[in-house]
């Protein structure tokens, strides 16, 4: 913990659950979104097998359907909170550890920049505090812009993010590279902010997520989104992110191991590229659940990510559902650490 009393915990630190924001009918999921709902039943049964859920749902009519899609289990909380959309790693808290308490820093959340419509998501964390659902937390509203799928952690006080998000004038307008570090030191107690300026996937509508691009594990490893194909659009941008990652150093400057994750065939809805990535995955008590998307690869991505977390069960979700709507696992799911 930093001399501050202040830990922002990784991902593979103990949680205490694991937050959805369940589909609904008055979102864009359309006729997909039964599609949508078994993956989210294949997350929700996945994580209840370790841990609790506390599960977002639109209205009682919505929260009594959703009951009737899970398995007969204790595991699962569900709370009353109006959502336009699911992807809770963005509009959910970012939970840090101040002097032995979680505080859940509630964010404003503005759609990407104004992409889409995000007043009820924005509200979201603020409805179940209200309800009583982190009685045994602090809630914190924060007012600048920021989403959890721009950062990742190691855990030792140091930061994985992209310029290219965390600079987007879209968020907090026109703001320098140096305060958002004095923001981020403030917020999350780190010492140290690895930038990568390189790296982008087509149908990103994010402006650049880490969690699409690259990711802490145990161990001083990286484990990243890699092109091998160099006919594709994504082969340079993506080269050069690995490059970036190859010339950063670890707390006792020593290079990271990097894991580099196989490279999905290309998918598209309506002449749009999807963002396919395995660097999207969510690691939870006693495993790590893992986006999969038809493809042979990924039988690899489980293999080389359940090697960077040996001591968890790997568990393939099926992903193309919600990649349909631009995202993955972990953009879908947010972990609340244990105290």
């Amino acid at each position: 913990m930093a001399a501050s009393g202040l830990w922002l915990p990784p991902e593979w630190a103990a949680q205490r659950c694991v937050m959805l924001t369940w589909p609904h009918d008055q979102g864009d999921w359309g006729e997909n979104l039964g599609a949508a709902e078994q993956t989210f039943v294949a997350m929700a049964s996945a994580i209840g097998r370790f841990q609790r859920l506390l599960i977002a749902c639109r209205d009682e009519t919505h929260r009594d359907h959703v009951a009737s899609l899970l398995p007969d289990s204790n595991s699962f909380d569900l709370g009353i909170a109006p959502s336009n959309d699911v992807w809770v790693r963005d509009h959910g808290p970012i939970s840090v550890i101040r002097d032995g308490t979680a505080t859940l820093l509630d964010f404003q959340f503005n759609g990407w920049g104004g992409k889409y419509p995000a007043e009820l998501d924005n509200a979201l964390t603020a409805t179940l505090a209200r309800q009583g659902h982190f009685r045994w937390a602090e809630h914190e509203p924060v007012s600048s812009v920021f989403e959890g799928g721009s950062i990742d952690c190691d855990g030792n006080g140091t930061l994985l993010t992209t310029s290219r998000c965390l600079l987007d004038p879209s968020r907090n307008g026109h703001t320098s590279r140096a305060k958002v570090e004095r923001q981020l030191l403030d917020w999350f107690a780190c010492d140290r902010i690895h930038w990568l300026e390189h790296g982008h996937l087509d149908g990103d509508d994010t402006d650049g997520h880490v969690d699409m691009l690259a990711r802490f594990a145990p161990g001083n490893v990286i484990l990243y989104t890699a092109c091998d194909d160099p006919e594709d659009s994504h082969a340079a941008d993506l080269g050069a992110m690995a490059t970036e990652l190859t010339q950063l150093r670890t707390g006792n400057n020593k290079p990271y191991t990097l894991i580099p994750l196989p490279w999905p065939e290309a998918r598209y809805v309506d002449d749009q590229r999807l963002p396919l990535s395995y660097a999207n995955f969510l690691v939870i008590n006693g495993a790590v659940l893992v986006p999969c998307y038809e493809q042979a690869c990924d039988t690899l991505a489980m293999r080389l990510i359940g090697e960077a977390f040996p001591d968890r069960e790997v568990i393939p979700i099926p992903a193309l559902p919600l990649v349909r709507q631009h995202g993955s696992v972990h953009c879908a799911s947010m972990q609340i650490p244990l105290t």
